[in-house]
């Protein structure tokens, strides 16, 4: 799945995303708006991981998305 796709049914994806990232608030979510950047940036802030490990666990996740 690409990004495209993700931003375009962000509302069928926030469920997915909080699965993957509970830490996440429903306000973070409707904050990021499907904006990948913004969702790199969140899950950096609350998990505390370094930008480029947020990148790839993004990237894995989005791979694994039908």
């Amino acid at each position: 799945m690409d990004w495209n796709r993700i931003e375009g049914n962000w509302k069928q994806t926030k469920g997915k995303i909080k699965e993957k990232w509970g830490q996440l608030t429903d306000d973070d979510l409707n904050q990021i708006a499907g904006k990948r950047d913004q969702l790199e940036g969140k899950i950096q802030e609350r998990y505390g991981i370094a930008k480029d490990m947020v990148r790839k666990n993004v990237d894995d996740w989005l791979s694994q998305q039908p």
